[in-house]
Order: structure tokens, then sequence, then C-alpha cells
């Protein structure tokens, strides 16, 4: 329901570090949907394809056909809620289409590495940018960054390394889906992390090669307004929405 939302509108919706089921980048027909537990009047060219795919440091779901369907690329170097650390899908969680869209094994549980055991340095992350350009020549390459003291270097290096899109993640997103002492007391602010990223891009002349996004518990039009002046272009939202939709806010995905 989100993705095809989203597509509608202009926006775009994220695979997360997932997959996606290569069922959903065919166009759907005008007509009834059944999604989950709801029917949905969908119309001619109407689509459930996420325009955004993740590639996170376990690589679950990549492969070339995944990557060329994208507009753009996602590249996970950190989550607010869990800086450092990768995401955890416990083994009796990975059954049916959610081991096949992974292309995992049934029943074994799913941990990415912390981002760092294949990017050790900036010029790593240049490699990988590289690598998704060659990959999907139309793709927008973002990278994602935890808000911290200090972002602004690291964001500088980035955008050195051709990132064409700055993702900064605050401490208050996420699913929960790591372990509880991973969520508690980590990460700081989207604001901290956005104004910092903001005005080192500008000392360095960098800010008009780079759009920058922020996500982390953005949830009204004055959170929106707020990114805007602190310098962010675009800003993400998931709580929200899924709420919305229906989904019950537990932050206990780690279970």
């Amino acid at each position: 329901a989100m993705a095809v939302a989203l597509n509608r509108v202009g926006g775009r919706s994220n695979t997360g570090e997932g997959g996606e089921d290569p069922e959903r980048f065919k166009p759907l027909k005008e007509g009834k949907v059944t999604m989950g537990s709801a029917d949905w009047e969908i119309f001619e060219g109407d689509s459930v394809k996420s325009r955004i795919k993740q590639v996170a440091s376990g690589r679950f779901g990549v492969t070339a056909e995944y990557l060329a369907s994208a507009d753009e690329i996602q590249i996970k170097l950190a989550q607010g809620a869990k800086p450092g650390e990768g995401g955890e899908l416990p083994g009796y969680k990975v059954i049916g289409k959610i081991a096949e869209v992974r292309n995992a094994t049934p029943g074994v549980g799913l941990i990415s590495p912390p981002p760092h055991h294949d990017m050790y340095s900036i010029e790593d992350v240049a490699q990988l940018i590289r690598d998704l350009k060659n990959a999907n020549p139309t793709a927008r390459i973002s990278v994602k960054l935890v808000a911290r003291v200090g972002i602004g270097v690291i964001a500088s290096g980035v955008v050195k390394g051709k990132a064409d899109h700055l993702t900064i993640s605050g401490m208050s997103g996420g699913t929960g889906a790591a372990k509880w002492s991973s969520i508690k007391h980590c990460g700081l602010p989207w604001e901290i992390g956005v104004a910092e990223t903001h005005q080192t891009l500008v000392l360095n002349g960098l800010r008009d090669r780079v759009t920058v996004q922020t996500d982390g518990q953005i949830r009204t039009g004055r959170d929106v307004v707020m990114a805007a002046l602190l310098g962010a272009e675009e800003v993400a939202m998931t709580t929200a929405p899924l709420i919305v939709l229906g989904c019950i806010m537990m932050r206990k995905c780690h279970l």
C-alpha cells in the first residue's frame, strides 16, 4: 500500500536491507488487487515496486536484477537507532517468502555484520559507489549515515567519493531489529547531524553536489520545516505512515 501510494504521488518507498520480490517490479493492471487482508483499487500503470533499493553490509537479497530495477540505491553505512551495528533477524522468522527474497536458508538467523567489516575507509565507500553506478548508471546513489558529532567530515568524504545523496539518520528511528542494549542510549538527534553536515559541506564547497535527506521519527509538519531550516531538502518517514496503515508500534522486532 505504501509503495503504491508513494509511486502515485511521485515519492519513493524503500525496500530496507531485505531485498524485494521480483514480482513487484512489474506494472499492475487496472482492477482490484488483494494485498494482505484488504482489497485495493488499482489503476493502469500502478506499481508496488520500491524505487529505493537498499544495500547493507549483509547484502541480503542483492542481485543484478534488484539493482537494475532501482531509481535510487542506498548504501546503509549506519542506522541512527543502533550506530555501528547491523540488523538482526532471528532464525524462526527466516521462513517462506522472507527467506526466498533474501536468498537465505530457512531457519538460519540473519545478522548484518557491522558496516566496517568491509568499509575500512572512504576509498572503500567510493569503490562501492562506483560499482553500483556501473550496475545501474541511471540510479541515484545514496549513502545513509548516522547523526553524530563529526559527521560533517565523514559526509564530505562520501560526497568526494561521488555520492549523489546523503541520508542523515537520527537516534529515534528504526524498527527495533537489534539487541535491546544496542537500541537504548545510542545515537544523537537528527537535528545535530543535519546542521553539522550542511554547514561542513558549505564550508568545503561541496553542498551543491549532493542532496541531503534526514530521518528518525519525523512525524509532523513542524519536523519537516525544522529539517528544511537546518539544511535538508528531503525527509523520510516510516513510523507514522505504518501506524496509519495499522501497524502496531511495539519496537520488538528483535524478538
